[in-house]
């Protein structure tokens, strides 16, 4: 779709923001040809998918016992589906539960997902590939494979050991989450008592490698406070892998209005996670916990992050396979098709769309590397 003026667009914009009868959010997606051409022309790249962790918790980590070209109905990932959603780059995430804290092999076992992760490179070297720059991503897209880098989630990982930081960027790690769900000496969780006041002094180091480095800072997790304490230190755009808007779902997890201005500031994206009680408006949750929402309340979130923040700054980190509920018509990682069709018909360009569907986390990892080439001369 090409540019609508700009009244227009305002005028459309009015129109999203009423809300959709029951039935309209449950009628079936039709994905028509013109989103159909812009889906496939554009980088679809996922900021946060568990396949490893679902391969573990199955007992299915040496991939002795899985066929991943074959249909796999109990997860949410399987190598058809990623063809017929048009994913073309993944952050996979190396996470490992933060009670790994307690039985100190919290670095251990990521090293272990970390291996996990190769191995499904290896087992699928027709589909995958890993990838270490953002050029890499768009060369190994362009050979019809889906370009892959790895997500550390949450901080408890590198034992707190700065050491560490540089061994998992080495091993293709371009992220790392600065918490899971428990607070750190060092940074707070949104989902815990908060220990450090935002980040401590340790923390700001972190962040600082992390930025030498070239790894993403991830914020999705993090408490409020430790999202604006970061904010403030990095010298490169952060981004939020899996996340959504606090402004519609109340979820401690999710972005409150008053850091969007500091992400747009700071050159971020906000990736929106798809798991159900992260994207249910408040109210409906409070009727219902258990409520699944639609593919609609997903792209709330997308348009809502667009509007307050501009384009530049939205993502898609979906959370399958880490999450157990997801939205109608959100089932797989097949449907991604579908978000394009309905941003294209709330107005967005195809410009647009591609900025959202991946553009965006690209420019943020271009830039991190010159952050990093840039310190590394220093």
């Amino acid at each position: 779709m090409t540019h609508l003026p700009m009244s227009a667009r305002c005028a459309m914009m009015l129109l999203t923001c009423v809300p959709l009868l029951a039935d309209e959010k449950t009628e079936p997606v039709v994905v028509s040809p013109a989103a159909t051409k812009i889906h496939q022309t554009a980088i679809l790249f996922d900021g946060h998918n568990d396949l490893p962790w679902e391969l573990r918790s199955q007992g299915l980590s040496s991939l002795n016992t899985i066929d991943l070209r074959q249909l796999q109905p109990k997860m949410h990932t399987d190598l058809p589906r990623l063809r017929e959603g048009g994913l073309n780059a993944q952050f996979w995430s190396v996470y490992v539960p933060a009670d790994t804290m307690d039985t100190g092999d919290a670095l251990l076992q990521t090293l272990q997902q970390v291996e996990l992760v190769h191995a499904l490179i290896k087992a699928y070297p027709d589909a995958l590939a890993i990838a270490d720059t953002a050029d890499e991503v768009e060369q190994i897209v362009s050979t019809g494979r889906i370009a892959s880098m790895m997500g550390v989630e949450g901080g408890h990982c590198i034992e707190n050991e700065i050491s560490n930081l540089s061994r998992l960027y080495n091993l293709g790690c371009r992220y790392m989450t600065l918490t899971h769900s428990r607070s750190l000496g060092w940074a707070d969780s949104a989902t815990d008592e908060a220990s450090a006041g935002g980040l401590s002094e340790f923390g700001e180091e972190v962040v600082r490698e992390m930025n030498r480095l070239g790894m993403l800072v991830d914020l999705s997790h993090v408490s409020p406070a430790t999202m604006k304490h970061a904010l403030r230190i990095t010298k490169a755009p952060v981004i939020f892998s899996h996340s959504s808007v606090r402004a519609i779902c109340d979820h401690p997890r999710n972005v409150p209005d008053d850091v969007l201005p500091l992400v747009r500031e700071n050159g971020g994206v906000i990736m929106v996670n798809f798991f159900s009680a992260f994207i249910v408006p408040t109210a409906q949750l409070e009727l219902n916990p258990d409520a699944r929402g639609s593919i609609h309340d997903v792209v709330d979130h997308i348009d809502y992050l667009a509007k307050k923040m501009g384009v530049e700054h939205v993502g898609i980190g979906s959370d399958y396979d880490g999450v157990p509920r997801l939205p109608t018509q959100l089932e797989s990682v097949a449907t991604y098709p579908r978000i394009t069709e309905l941003l294209l018909q709330r107005g967005y360009s195809e410009q647009e769309l591609h900025s959202i569907l991946g553009g965006n986390v690209l420019r943020a990892l271009r830039q991190a590397e010159q952050v990093a080439a840039n310190l590394q001369q220093q």
